[in-house]
């Protein structure tokens, strides 16, 4: 070692690139893996509640590759009501980001999985598969989703008998999300989000009259630098009586206040 600073001492004094150290830096991994775990006092999904208002417990994992791509799986508890009879929901998700400079983007495929579906309604099922495209600019987002399936499962065949003429679906649904963060010192950000719901046939079918926007504000905190986030959130849509679970005459777009803790590992 001695030598080497020695060399390195030599090497500045004739003006050559400057030696760091004799030991090299190691080279960032090819790929990183990390998980996550979320405790909520209401899942919302694009502002409806996915669990009858009550708490929801989420994990799941990344992979990502250097090169930008990454795969990811996410999980939560949901109503069985509301999925037919489904009780846990399974994102399963692939694409690819990258920046240049302070601007970003993401491309990707979702699909949600309910395994246990059809149980009230057999051969109704409530996966959904998406595409995604998506832009970031310093502190704000934009993302559009396109549905290739049914949305979550809603069909003219998810109705009793007779209640349609002829069959109809709810492909080419579509869903824009805008997201602003703002962060403070002392581990503190501000989250603001509007979001746009616009349902394929959902008048033929019966379900609204408008497309929905969903909103949230909300605050959030990291614990004395630990990582672990608690939260707190505003929540609701312009269309409430929609996706009604239990006996909740409100139906599930309810706006109310959403606590969480959130750690990613």
């Amino acid at each position: 070692m001695r030598k080497a600073l020695l060399a390195c001492a030599i090497a500045i004094g004739v003006g050559l690139a400057p030696c760091v150290s004799a030991q090299t830096a190691k080279p960032e991994p090819a790929f990183t893996i990390t998980g996550n775990a979320n405790l909520f006092s209401d899942y919302r999904f694009r502002g409806f509640t996915q669990t009858d208002y009550k708490p929801a417990f989420q994990g799941g994992f990344d992979f990502a590759h250097q090169s930008g791509f990454y795969l990811g799986n996410w999980n939560s508890n949901v109503e069985q009501l509301l999925y037919n009879g489904a009780s846990l929901e399974m994102d399963f998700y692939g694409g690819y980001k990258t920046t240049f400079g302070d601007f970003g983007i993401d491309v990707g495929l979702i699909y949600y999985y309910y395994p246990g579906t059809n149980k009230f309604s057999p051969g109704v099922d409530a996966k959904n598969f998406e595409a995604y495209i998506g832009a970031s600019y310093g502190p704000a987002s934009l993302k559009y989703f396109y549905s290739f399936t049914d949305f979550f499962g809603l069909h003219s065949d998810a109705f009793p008998a007779g209640t349609f003429a002829g069959s109809i679906d709810t492909k080419g649904s579509q869903y824009v999300d805008l997201t602003v963060t703002l962060p403070f010192d002392g581990g503190w950000s501000v989250v603001g989000h509007v979001g746009y719901q616009k349902i394929e046939n959902a008048r033929r079918l019966g379900l609204i009259e408008n497309d929905v926007i969903d909103y949230r504000l909300g605050v959030n905190y990291d614990i004395a630098g630990s990582g672990w986030i608690v939260g707190a959130s505003l929540v609701g849509t312009n269309e409430k009586n929609l996706f009604t679970v239990g006996d909740l005459s409100e139906g599930g777009g309810k706006t109310r206040g959403v606590f969480s803790l959130s750690k990613t590992f």
